[in-house]
């Protein structure tokens, strides 16, 4: 944890601040030993970060005077959309993908993600894995996140209205004939299947509509590793 993230209806006009999610007490207790005096970093959900003085300390809450407002972390500028990956897997999806400042995330359905996975209680928890991916990055601003059940009609009809000549869509995909770019100096829609990747037909129906496919280069990677991998690509 870099920042302490605070909910977003924290009074920011008042002198003093409080901590008290218990979570990050306990975090904040184990691994910082803070005492009064001691300066801790904290963001405003959705808004500014700061630099505070802690002032009080007890095992409820956590007492903090703002001193100085903080620049926030710039957001890369791509829109994430990823197929399903196994709720296992989800988890730390998220938190890298936040961590790694992506702005935007959509879950996609795709014939290789197993029906099921739509169901797991960890969709219902990707709020907490945003915190958890923030509080890493020291970061503030939450990123979209929209769920697509469908494939076909997300293909069709959402894709092309996201796609413009300052924002291609790739699709990484290890058949394809050209390379993925490197170091772009705009932003982009980053497409990437599920284990055992998008089939021929998924493939084809997203240059239909306007993506370009692009490898990586002829190893198989896990889909985490590929995702990590082509944004340091992209944006060295």
């Amino acid at each position: 944890m870099n920042i302490v993230l605070l909910n977003a209806n924290q009074d920011c006009s008042s002198d003093i601040w409080s901590i008290e999610d218990q979570r990050q007490i306990k975090h904040l207790n184990q691994h910082l030993q803070l005492k009064a005096g001691d300066t801790l970093k904290v963001g405003v959900r959705d808004g500014q970060r700061y630099l505070t003085e802690v002032q009080s300390i007890t095992a409820q809450q956590i007492m903090l005077r703002p001193i100085q407002a903080e620049n926030v972390p710039n957001k890369v500028p791509v829109h994430l959309i990823l197929a399903l990956p196994r709720p296992k897997v989800l988890r730390r999806m998220i938190m890298d993908a936040v961590t790694l400042g992506v702005e935007r995330i959509s879950l996609i359905h795709s014939y290789r993600v197993d029906k099921s996975y739509w169901q797991s209680p960890f969709l219902q928890q990707l709020d907490d894995y945003v915190t958890l991916g923030l509080e890493q990055a020291g970061d503030t601003i939450v990123p979209e996140i929209q769920l697509y059940k469908r494939f076909k009609p997300f293909v069709e009809d959402v894709l092309p209205t996201l796609i413009t000549e300052q924002r291609p869509a790739y699709v990484a995909h290890p058949y394809a004939e050209q390379s993925m770019p490197h170091a772009i100096a705009h932003g982009c829609n980053l497409i990437v299947g599920p284990e055992g990747g998008f089939i021929p037909y998924e493939i084809d129906l997203l240059k239909k509509n306007g993506c370009q496919a692009m490898s990586l280069g002829n190893r198989i990677l896990r889909t985490e590793t590929a995702v990590s991998n082509i944004l340091g690509r992209l944006f060295v």
